[in-house]
Parts: C-alpha cells; sequence; structure tokens
C-alpha cells in the first residue's frame, strides 16, 4: 500500500446555484460546465423565456417592453427554483429586482461572476443580441449599466471574479470551491 488516499469523494448539491452578473460575465458558459461538473442540470432563464415566447429577448423588449419581460423573467425564476437543485443561469438584468434576490437567496444560493468593465466589453462588443446596448453609444452604456448594477451585484451570498484568459472549465472549477464552503449548498460525501 503506498499510503495514497483512495477515497472519492462525491459532491452533491442541495440548493440550485443561481448565476448573476453582467451581460458577458459567463454565466452561461461557466454554468454549462458547472452543472456537467456537478451532474446536475443547466437551466437558463432567459432560454426559458424564450422558448415560452416563441421569440428572443430583444423582440420581447421591443414588443412588450422591459417591464413586462420583468415580470415573466421573475415568474420564469421561481418556477425553476421549485425544480430539483440544478445551476440556473440569469439575464443580467434579473438579480436587480428585490424579489427576485429575495427569492434565490431563500431557496437558492446567489454566486455573482464578477468582471472588470473591460472583459465585459471584449465579450459583448461585436453582439447584436443585447437589446440594452442598441444605443448610440453601447459603451457608455455599459459602463452606465455596470456602474448602477455593480452595488446589488454584490449583494449576492457569493462572488468569484471573472477574469479574461481563465477557461470556462477553471471558472467552474472556482466555484465549487466556493460552493464547497456552503455545506448547506454543496456538500462533499465519500463514497
Amino acid at each position: 500500500m503506498d499510503g495514497r488516499d483512495t477515497r472519492v469523494q462525491a459532491l452533491t448539491l442541495k440548493k440550485t446555484v443561481v448565476l448573476v452578473g453582467m451581460m458577458g460575465a459567463g454565466k452561461t458558459a461557466v454554468g454549462k460546465a458547472l452543472a456537467l461538473a456537478l451532474d446536475v442540470p443547466f437551466r437558463d432563464s432567459d432560454a426559458e423565456i424564450e422558448s415560452a415566447a416563441n421569440m428572443s429577448i430583444a423582440e420581447i423588449f421591443e414588443r412588450d417592453g422591459e417591464s413586462f419581460f420583468r415580470d415573466r423573467e421573475t415568474q420564469v425564476i421561481s418556477r425553476l427554483l421549485d425544480g430539483r437543485p440544478a445551476v440556473l443561469s440569469t439575464g443580467g438584468g434579473a438579480y436587480m429586482r428585490a424579489e427576485n434576490r429575495a427569492m434565490i437567496t431563500e431557496r437558492g444560493v446567489a454566486v455573482w461572476l464578477d468582471a472588470a468593465l473591460p472583459v465585459l466589453w471584449s465579450r459583448v462588443r461585436h453582439k447584436s443580441t443585447r437589446p440594452l446596448l442598441r444605443t448610440a453609444d453601447p459603451h457608455a452604456t455599459l459602463r452606465d449599466i455596470y456602474e448602477a448594477r455593480v452595488p446589488i451585484y454584490r449583494l449576492a451570498d457569493l462572488a468569484v471574479t471573472s477574469e479574461q484568459g481563465r477557461s470556462v472549465d477553471e471558472m467552474a472549477e472556482r466555484v465549487i470551491e466556493l460552493l464547497i464552503t456552503r455545506p448547506d449548498v454543496l456538500a462533499a460525501e465519500e463514497v
């Protein structure tokens, strides 16, 4: 016997992990990798809304307005939190609503993917799928949204810095390391 520990640890997710943060922070990409690593379902609140409405978020914003969209978003997040524990990626504005923050903290755990403004801009500047950035000066708009939202994102239960150059899998691993510090969310059990 060489003395190595051959026990395997299984990770059991007890609450839904809700990824929050700015557009471009990596919520969907990191969320998919995290769900795969934890062997739980991945959910995306924006994708669920688009599927139910049979239209894009941009089309919903244009046709029905942001307020209508935000109401649907709250309903979808509530429904997804009622399901079995999963990883849930939310739209950038979802966490701004106090009702959503309370619901997420009560029934899940909010993990803020904290990306700096230059990182966000490098990721979203060439995307036409961001309805809030359809302005004369999208960089200034992104900066204004960032400055308004960061103080609210800081209220999240946990935070992980999303850095340029880190792989999606590295980011997922960093989230797991943080979640393990919360046994009410993610428990390691010896097998």
